[in-house]
């Protein structure tokens, strides 16, 4: 079976339309490709009912200042839930900007203020640097929860892709350093483990999707040590944790046609192990980002619907 034959047949339409991405190799010229894909193939958000503001807040000790995206809804009484949202790009590209549609469709059909964080980028700034500035802005927004809307009690985390793999390392370290209390993570398809290699016969190549070839690149972009050797700390990479006992409950969402298909699994299985929930669900023949490039399939509806289910039960109970 192609790769294209393993994939549902509503999104194997949609990306028989799709280019080709960068390969990552040159990583700034790989920026530069993805601008310009974004400017050929631009998306408007909806941010209706939503009031968006930027704040630079302090950033981790001897750090620069971290640039903060923060949603709050237009209308209702405060204080409201709290997402804590970080942006995918493998760690190497991107910005909380690319994310306002999926960020203010979560605080209109939550009911919740949700901040993003504008986190430092590899190589010029490896692990720890991101996700320490993940740390200190979360720490921020719950210190400053009254100023702008939130419940300190009922704050959440996550994010897509390595914005849901720097959630899970967030989540190990809030527990680790006990400042911030965090209820729930939402890792969507979370790029967590450095290890991971092609299953034989298995090996992803479209250049279309996320591929092995990139997931290789972009781990040895982030990280301080080699990737898949025995330095890696779970902070950058949540699945070397040894320990993940006492984290918050967890939702994980993944399609079975794309790299982080088996780590995901393996995660949720090791989370109900450790004695946190966890709920996962695999979706049949979707690609890495399904829901979000191709909005319309019955199953990216499917997987927004739930997720905002989960998520509103999970804050608001």
């Amino acid at each position: 079976m192609t790769y294209e034959e393993s994939l549902d047949p509503e999104l194997a339409a949609m990306l028989a339309k799709f280019p080709p991405l960068p390969d990552f190799r040159d990583i700034p010229a790989g920026r530069a490709a993805i601008k310009e894909l974004m400017q050929k193939y631009p998306r408007v958000p909806n941010t209706a009912g939503v009031r968006i503001s930027d704040r630079m807040v302090p950033g981790p000790a001897g750090g620069p200042q971290v640039r903060l995206r923060i949603y709050q809804p237009t209308t209702g009484s405060t204080p409201l839930p709290g997402m804590y949202y970080m942006h995918g790009g493998g760690y190497i590209i991107g910005t909380p900007d690319q994310e306002d549609d999926t960020v203010c469709q979560i605080v209109r059909e939550v009911g919740c203020v949700a901040v993003s964080v504008d986190y430092r980028l590899a190589p010029e700034n490896k692990f720890p640097a991101p996700v320490e500035d993940c740390y200190a802005g979360l720490k921020w927004m719950a210190s400053h929860a009254s100023e702008i809307g939130v419940d300190p009690a009922r704050i959440a985390i996550g994010g897509r892709s390595a914005g849901g793999g720097l959630a899970a390392g967030l989540a190990l370290m809030v527990r680790d350093r006990a400042e911030v209390k965090v209820i729930y993570q939402m890792l969507i398809y979370p790029m967590i483990d450095d290890r991971t290699r092609a299953r034989p016969g298995a090996t992803i190549t479209d250049a279309r999707v996320w591929n092995h070839a990139h997931n290789d690149l972009a781990w040895a972009a982030y990280l301080d040590t080699q990737p898949g050797g025995a330095g890696t700390s779970p902070y950058a990479a949540a699945a070397r944790a040894s320990n993940l006992a006492g984290l918050p409950p967890a939702y994980i969402v993944v399609g079975d046609a794309e790299v982080f298909l088996d780590e995901n699994i393996e995660y949720a299985r090791r989370l109900g192990q450790a004695g946190v929930r966890a709920e996962l669900h695999v979706f049949p023949g979707a690609f890495h980002g399904w829901e979000v490039n191709v909005p319309a399939a019955r199953a990216s509806i499917r997987a927004v619907t739930e997720r905002t289910a989960i998520l509103k039960r999970a804050l608001h109970g």
